[in-house]
């Protein structure tokens, strides 16, 4: 390949690169793999490398630019910049459109309806369409040059489908996503998770090293072009449809609005549908649609007067810091968690809030009884932002980190470097996760939609490592986890509230005590129920009974006896089911079981796969029958109802000389 043949190919691999850049990010499609894509840049780099003397700065090779700033120079604004005003309900944003009717003497006024994405504001140059010059805000007029940063952004155009001379504003933001990744490997290496993708996004651009920005895989949408006057189209609308056309990366969800009613109803509508995207947004901003009144209004001191920030209820509230409680994660690391009066919070009731760590809560000098400021936004769990110290009560508590893990009371320990704390046993978390998981199950409280993946979040997230924490959840706890938008968190809050009610056998299932499962508790049930109807009820009672007395109920045996017996005299069980009470758990009356005495004194088990019903239904129907289920068969049991693809169960039963019968034959034998 010769120069001018060199010159040609890297004219079209740039091309290329940026027809693929444009599909992905404006068009929000891919027309080649990402292993082509990157085939192509490497070709391009191999090239450019042999003849430098073709590097141009619209070349995508120079996306990462080379040693760190010193420091970063102040860059003048052509366009000066402003902040919106805001509103925050629909009276006030009814009283927006008023004044705009009647400064322009007008009730023909239309509006564009874009997303408020969360990030850092930023000024893009271009001449004769080539990138040249990124700035963050600054005081409006002034702000700080930070090309070298923004060229890293793949979503920012180095070159535009036109050759055009303009400037243009836009947002850079952190994915949801990014940041929850971002996050993770920070903890990892031991150091304090970003509070927010905003902050993470803004740091990562205020770097003097470019690296730093590249490692944030930061994003970026266009929604301004701001200069020069005859660049602007006619309306709102059709500037962001050319910006679009030029090659950036425009926000797909604006909206032309033919009234404020319309307005309105779109500031609905994301109200509930924001968390579904995988970016922050904090409102609407709202900008009447025709260029011509918007000049006709002009600007305040610091504001559009034809545009305002319809935001959603606020993110931060002030609220009691009633107590610091400690969750135990699966990796055995210690989370701090805040317990809140409970507080609303950009619309929903929160009770709880991360603390992070030991020097989170020193950075803060956060005290049991204090007057807190706390702070939820986008997916972030909500946490405490600051003290106020002022409020402080002279008996607010300073929280020591406990010595002792309150799961299995081995040490807490903090690795050397590390700023958390950690159960030395590492068994710890695995064991507890186990319980809670059995705990939630069919045999337990049966809590439908939290299964075994939700406590795994819901632990990781520092909001339960016991079972009473289940009880206490309240939607907005829930909301800013992953996968749970509005109605999700309202479903599983209801189904914890209606899991609340739960008979007494099946209580005792869900404690998990050793050798005693579904039907052991069923015969302690049957032996005892008449003497316990609230949970205190079943505290007195196996604190009084003797181990010999629970012995003594048939199909109970000793291990089973012991082991119930020294649950009981745990003061930590004793605490969890206390817990329990007083988040509301009642033991229900039930009703006669047996509707008849068809089965009086037979003894059923079942095995295989039953077509006509579950095997819970089958044993339920037996009891109401006046017979008995068992798990286990035994010379005493008299049927065994084998299904498709029967177990050890049906051996067991041919060996003993059990009758063995069908699912056909056990619908007879039950029906009516």
């Amino acid at each position: 390949m010769n120069k001018k043949q060199a010159k040609e190919r890297i004219e079209k691999l740039k091309k290329v690169i940026r027809e693929a850049r444009y599909a992905y990010h404006v068009l929000d499609k891919s027309i080649m793999p990402d292993s082509a894509l990157d085939s192509l840049k490497h070709e391009l780099f191999e090239l450019e490398q042999k003849y430098p003397e073709f590097i141009t700065p619209d070349s995508p090779t120079q996306r990462i630019a080379g040693k760190p700033l010193k420091e970063f120079k102040k860059v003048r604004h052509i366009v000066p910049q402003w902040s919106f005003n805001d509103a925050f309900n629909e009276q006030e944003i009814k009283e927006f459109d008023e004044r705009i009717k009647r400064e322009l003497n007008t009730n023909n006024v239309d509006y564009t309806a874009e997303l408020k994405i969360d990030g850092m504001h930023i000024i893009l140059t271009y001449k004769k369409g080539i990138f040249t010059t990124g700035a963050t805000r600054g005081d409006g007029k002034v702000g700080e040059d930070v090309t070298q940063n923004l060229k890293t952004i793949e979503s920012i155009p180095l070159r535009l489908r036109k050759d055009l001379d303009v400037v243009v504003e836009g947002e850079v933001y952190m994915k949801k996503s990014v940041f929850r990744k971002l996050n993770e490997q920070r903890e990892k290496k031991g150091e304090p998770p970003f509070a927010n993708p905003r902050n993470a996004a803004a740091g990562g651009i205020r770097q003097l090293d470019p690296k730093v920005a590249v490692e944030r895989h930061l994003d970026c949408f266009i929604y301004d072009l701001s200069w020069p006057e005859k660049e602007i189209p006619k309306t709102q609308f059709e500037e962001l449809n050319k910006l679009k056309a030029l090659g950036f990366k425009v926000n797909k969800n604006f909206r032309y609005c033919r009234d404020i009613k319309e307005v309105i109803e779109y500031w609905k509508e994301w109200r509930e549908k924001r968390e579904k995207e995988d970016y922050w947004i904090d409102g609407v901003v709202v900008k009447l649609n025709r260029r011509e009144y918007q000049n006709k209004l002009g600007y305040t001191g610091k504001a559009p007067r034809w545009a305002i920030a319809f935001k959603w209820p606020g993110k931060q509230a002030t609220t009691i810091l009633k107590d610091i409680l400690v969750q135990i994660g699966r990796t055995g690391k210690v989370t701090p968690v805040a317990v809140l009066k409970p507080v609303n919070l950009a619309g929903t009731v929160v009770t709880r809030a991360t603390l992070h760590n030991a020097d989170e809560i020193e950075r803060l000098d956060a005290r049991i009884g204090d007057t807190v400021i706390v702070e939820k936004a986008g997916d972030v769990i909500p946490h405490i932002v600051k003290v106020i110290k002022e409020l402080r009560p002279k008996n607010a508590k300073v929280f020591k980190m406990p010595d002792k893990c309150p799961i299995c009371h081995h040490k807490i320990i903090r690795p050397e470097g590390e700023v958390a704390h950690y159960c030395s046993n590492k068994n710890c978390g695995a064991r507890q996760r186990n319980r809670l998981y059995y705990f939630v199950s069919k045999k337990g409280f049966d809590i439908q939609g939290l299964g075994p993946k939700i406590v795994d979040q819901l632990m990781d997230a520092g909001l339960i490592s016991q079972a009473p924490d289940i009880f206490f959840l309240k939607e907005g706890d829930l909301q800013p986890l992953e996968r749970f938008a509005e109605k999700s968190a309202s479903n599983l809050v209801e189904a914890i509230e209606k899991a609340k009610n739960i008979t007494l056998g099946r209580l005792i299932t869900a404690l998990g005590i050793k050798y005693v499962g579904e039907e052991t508790a069923e015969l302690i049930k049957n032996h005892f129920g008449q003497k316990i109807k609230n949970i205190s009820d079943l505290i007195n009672l196996f604190q009084e009974v003797s181990q010999q007395e629970i012995e003594e109920i048939e199909g109970v045996g000793p291990k089973a006896a012991k082991e119930i017996k020294n649950w009981f005299s745990h003061k930590s069980n004793i605490e969890l089911l206390k817990k329990l009470e007083k988040a509301g758990v009642v033991i229900k009356k039930e009703k006669k079981e047996a509707i008849s005495e068809k089965l009086k004194g037979k003894i059923f088990v079942f095995t295989g796969e039953l077509e006509s019903m579950s095997r819970d239904k089958a044993k339920e129907r037996v009891k109401e029958l006046g017979g008995k289920a068992t798990n286990s068969v035994s010379r005493k049991t008299d049927f065994v109802v084998a299904g498709k693809n029967p177990g050890s169960k049906f051996q067991r039963a041919k060996k003993l000389g059990v009758k063995i019968i069908g699912e056909k034959e056990f619908l007879e034998m039950i029906s009516h």
